[in-house]
């Protein structure tokens, strides 16, 4: 009973622990938005008065053309009727002339000068005719209106009465339901709650995370953020799900401002994840993360560093649920001729895939599944608790499916790239070239154990990828039976 009490009150204390973490962080981030508030609203404003003052600066320059093309026009106008004018005036000065020679002439007839005029008389009908006066147009060249220049500002006062703040893009909406998560990509689907035509690219920002449900607040994981997207949908290709879950977030951009972010989602990214457990692989084997090189010196300088830490004494911790224990259960690492390594992830139901890529040069390299019983002196492929592909590069190629001491050759080309499906339930663990993804062999198998991914090479080295999911060709593959009559019962 104290043991139970004991139990629920650090239940109590850790939910207190958690939500008070997420409280601290929520005042944090309200002191962030505070100072964002300041800077931002300092920012927009500085904006709009730039924005104002450009477009003073646009007005006076329209008006300063707008004035200089009514001088211009004037000043045509002007010189037109100013020579015009100049003309006329001419013209009406030698008309009087020819009138008062005309009345002269006239008043001649009724004195005794008239015939010394009667000489000259016939010459001015002539130039009467030829006078400016009767060439000159009595048409003004050009208007004196000006109303072709009139301005009505009325629409455009309309338009600047009508000024306001941009139109802010609404938020969109995460449609789940269209969304997608297969073959190590995402298709994410969304709408906009009000059509938005002025809508001009989108921004989706996605994290990784363990944590189930809404995103928290403060994650060890940062956003990465793609722009200029045109549509309502993206897939993000070629992702490795080493988290159980992604977040995501949308916003909408127009020209000049973006919206807020959609509600965030967070959507499963159910894969296979598993590290080499480097504590009991062969000693010649370099462990690095997921990377393994064959060692021809490793096993003396290894035998040094664990005598140095067997003198220290060793120190266990808690394992999870399907973490294979340190030591493999206290037992000793792989030895003699069984350069072996295997995952530290148990697989005791549903389906897994992961891929590993071998140095070509390699002299021999293995990869499968085993039980975690597998002795340390055991080979892959050379007992019932293992089985595998085997490529061997010395003194004659061979490329083999293994199990309990049995071998079956393979048929097809040896590639660089191997894809492992394991199917627990099903009892089947098949083989892809991991390029293609063409079936090269499937055991068909009723395992007792859960298994251990596991890997054998020798002068060479090779490198494991995890975090994928059973491509979607695979699942096709298996469905068709395909799976089943590649089967070699030989080895089963």
């Amino acid at each position: 009973m104290l043991l139970w009490g004991q139990e629920a009150l650090r239940k109590i204390i850790t939910t207190l622990a958690v939500k008070n973490e997420e409280i601290q962080s929520f005042i944090y981030s309200l002191k962030q938005m505070l100072l964002n508030v300041e800077a931002n609203s300092a920012k927009v404003q500085e904006d709009l008065e730039a924005e104002f003052q450009s477009l003073f600066s646009l007005l006076e320059e329209l008006k300063e053309g707008m004035l200089m093309k009514i001088k211009q026009d004037r000043a045509s106008r002007t010189y037109e009727l100013q020579n015009q004018l100049a003309a006329c005036t001419r013209a009406l000065e030698s008309s009087e002339e020819l009138l008062e020679t005309a009345n002269q002439t006239l008043l001649a007839t009724d004195s005794k000068d008239f015939p010394q005029c009667a000489g000259c008389l016939h010459l001015l009908p002539c130039s009467v005719t030829m006078a400016p006066a009767f060439r000159l147009s009595l048409k003004a060249k050009v208007s004196d209106n000006m109303s072709h220049l009139m301005v009505d500002f009325a629409q455009e006062r309309r338009m600047l009465q009508a000024l306001t703040f941009l139109p802010v893009p609404s938020a969109p909406v995460i449609d789940l339901t269209e969304s997608l998560v297969a073959d190590n990509c995402v298709t994410l689907v969304w709408r906009m709650p009000d059509e938005d035509n002025k809508i001009d690219h989108f921004v989706l920002e996605y994290r990784r995370t363990n944590f189930e449900g809404p995103p928290r607040l403060k994650e060890d994981q940062p956003w990465m953020v793609i722009e200029g997207i045109r549509q309502t949908e993206y897939t993000l290709t070629g992702l490795k799900f080493d988290m159980k879950y992604m977040n995501f977030r949308v916003k909408a951009c127009n020209k000049a401002v973006s919206g807020e972010f959609s509600e965030p989602v967070t959507l499963e990214t159910p894969a296979f994840m598993f590290r080499l457990d480097a504590s009991t692989s062969h000693q010649n084997l370099r462990v690095d993360d997921l990377s393994v090189e064959w060692d021809a010196m490793g096993g003396k300088v290894q035998d040094i560093k664990a005598r140095e830490k067997d003198g220290k004494g060793r120190t266990a911790g808690t394992p999870s649920p399907k973490r294979m224990p340190s030591g493999r259960g206290g037992r000793d690492r792989f030895t003699a001729e069984s350069y072996t390594v295997l995952g530290d992830t148990l697989i005791d139901g549903g389906e897994h895939y992961w891929e590993v890529r071998y140095e070509p040069d390699s002299k021999a390299f293995g990869v499968g599944v085993a039980y975690r019983s597998l002795g340390r002196f055991e080979q892959l492929g050379k007992t019932a608790a293992s089985w595998c592909l085997h490529v061997n590069n010395w003194l004659q190629v061979s490329f083999t499916a293994k199990h309990a001491n049995k071998a079956k050759m393979l048929d097809a080309p040896v590639p660089d790239c191997l894809g492992v499906h394991c199917d627990f339930h099903q009892g089947l663990l098949s083989f892809y070239n991991g390029r293609t993804k063409q079936l090269l062999h499937t055991f068909k198998a009723k395992f007792t154990q859960p298994l251990l991914p596991a890997f054998t090479v020798w002068c060479g080295s090779f490198h494991v990828t995890t975090g994928l999911q059973v491509p979607s060709s695979v699942r096709c593959l298996q469905k068709r039976g395909s799976a089943t009559s590649s089967s070699n019962t030989s080895l089963t």
